[in-house]
This record gives C-alpha cells, structure tokens and sequence, in this order.
C-alpha cells in the first residue's frame, strides 16, 4: 500500500513500512511493523528499536487509519 501525504509518501506492509521524504534531502526511513507505534490525535507514526528512532506526522486521521489497517496495528490515542 502507498499512502501519500504532503510531506512525502508511506510504502506499508505487513512486515516492513518506509517513509520516503521529499525535497532536497530526499530521505528515506524504514523500519519493521514491530518497531512502530500509531499515535491518534497527533497523527504520527514513531519507529523505536535496535538503533532507530524517528517520527513523522502525517496530514490526517484518515491516513493513519489506513496504515493502521495495513500494517495490522491499532492506533494509540492520548487523551
């Protein structure tokens, strides 16, 4: 699955999901299912593991939604 939000886009599946950055940098961050962590309300995607550490905000509930439904993972909400 794509997911295309303003900042780049997200290649989901169920084992593996990679945010491809765009501008000038052109920067790519990966990382397993298992690493990352759906936060509702704020609409991000975290990555924590063995030797990453990254977050990226994404446009929308709707997006997160959708990636919460590839990747098998259900979002966190804080209230």
């Amino acid at each position: 699955m794509v997911i295309t939000f303003s900042e780049g886009r997200i290649i989901a599946n169920q084992h593996e999901l990679v945010v491809r950055l765009d501008g000038v940098s052109r920067a790519t961050l990966q990382a397993q299912v298992d690493e990352v962590t759906l936060i509702g309300g704020a609409n991000v995607v975290t990555a924590t593991g063995s030797g990453i550490n990254w977050s990226v905000r994404l446009d929308n509930e709707a997006q997160l939604t959708d990636l919460s439904q590839e990747i098998g993972i259900a979002v966190k909400h804080s209230y």
